[in-house]
């Protein structure tokens, strides 16, 4: 029985010509990016200022506004962080989403206990957020919005365009968390004003632990301290000897990355197919804007867990793999007011350039059988049937 990966909203397989870029700077040309002074250390450094003129590129930006990093969760810290330290004399609030990554919530978390005031966007049940809700919320002293682009468990894509007009109306900041959007869907920066974009090259076929910071260059520059300090690296924004092989690996990935049609028409198959062959399911967001890749789906009264184990050929989740330790049911799925049950449930299907239609025909035919089987020896499930329980 084959192998079939089907989490790549968690991670993904870095793509062989993205590979080959990096090679060369584990050996022949492995010299520090700031030694500038010698032959191998310009290499280096050469190699980094093609990797930021490929993502400027990709987003219509300069290359003066890319800053490297080890990928989203420092540039989450380093912005959130930053952006309550520069600018407390304006004000201490900040708006932010109840389905935003961990990586938000926690870090927002951590400044309202240093006096920080948050306001957590509710969403409906398809995971939209109400702008009217957003422009509402900003007051005087609002400092920065932070909302993501797409959710990383339901797929669910934000309007970040009217949300960065709406932010550019009421002159506050909107730093966008674009790490499942990235490589999925065009950003063009030119035309959708955000200030502040992070993003991470593990999702779209790059390597891991690097990504990158856009920081819009402005009349009045955005003020944001460093998280690491040490060196000039990044032009001081970012201490620390410069990971040459993986940000080569990062521009690569980006120049590479595409719409594949085949993914968005290979995810209606599957959620076609599910709801043809397995009864009482609930695809989340269904009826608004998802990631092309992304279906999350609730198998009801069974566990998520047990479908998983049934299918260890499979990779999937039941959720964020920030989150795959937690035994609290998905935040996400709360917040689009989904019960505890349904969220156990729950499995996230996220496909990638490199899933075949027989992958997802096998996930299909194996994913029913299992169902089935677990179903019919579930006293739960008999009383559904019964009419005894909801």
């Amino acid at each position: 029985m084959s192998w079939i990966y089907l989490d790549n909203n968690a991670t993904t397989k870095i793509d062989p010509l993205v590979l080959d870029a990096m090679f060369p700077f584990l050996q022949e040309s492995y010299g520090n990016a700031s030694s500038i002074q010698h032959r191998i250390g310009r290499e280096a450094n050469q190699a980094v200022a093609l990797a930021r003129e490929q993502i400027a590129q990709k987003f219509q930006v300069k290359e003066s506004e890319i800053f490297f990093n080890s990928g989203a969760t420092e540039g989450i810290n380093t912005v959130l962080r930053g952006i309550a330290f520069a600018y407390a004399r304006k004000g201490k609030h900040i708006i932010t989403c109840q389905t935003e990554h961990k990586a938000v919530l926690t870090t927002c978390a951590q400044l309202e206990r240093n006096g920080i005031e948050i306001t957590y966007l509710p969403v409906d049940h398809n995971g939209a957020i109400d702008l009217q809700m957003l422009r509402d919320s900003i007051r005087a002293d609002t400092v920065l919005v932070c909302i993501m682009a797409a959710n990383n468990e339901s797929g669910v894509v934000h309007p970040i365009s009217a949300i960065a007009q709406i932010c550019r109306e009421k002159d506050v900041l909107f730093f966008c968390d674009a790490t499942q959007m990235v490589g999925k869907q065009e950003i063009d920066l030119q035309q959708i004003p955000i200030d502040i974009l992070t993003f991470s090259a593990h999702k779209f076929h790059g390597p891991k632990g690097i990504g990158a910071l856009y920081v819009r260059r402005k009349r009045k520059p955005i003020q944001i301290p460093p998280l690491i300090s040490g060196g000039q690296q990044e032009k001081g924004f970012r201490g620390g000897t410069l990971n040459v092989p993986n940000i080569v690996g990062c521009g690569k990935a980006l120049e590479m990355a595409n719409a594949y049609p085949e993914i968005e028409q290979y995810r209606d198959e599957l959620e076609k197919k599910i709801k043809l062959q397995i009864p009482e399911i609930i695809i989340h967001g269904e009826q608004a804007p998802r990631l092309h890749n992304t279906s999350f789906i609730a198998f009801r009264h069974i566990k998520a867990a047990e479908i998983m184990t049934a299918l260890p050929h499979i990779a999937l989740s039941s959720g964020s793999a920030c989150t795959s330790g937690l035994l609290d049911p998905s935040h996400v799925l709360k917040a689009m007011g989904v019960s505890d049950d349904d969220a156990y449930a729950s499995i996230r299907f996220s496909l990638s350039k490199f899933t075949k239609k027989a992958d997802v025909e096998q996930t299909i035919n194996d994913l029913a059988k299992a169902v089935q089987r677990l179903r019919s020896s579930s006293p739960i499930w008999q009383l559904f049937k019964e009419g005894l329980i909801q």
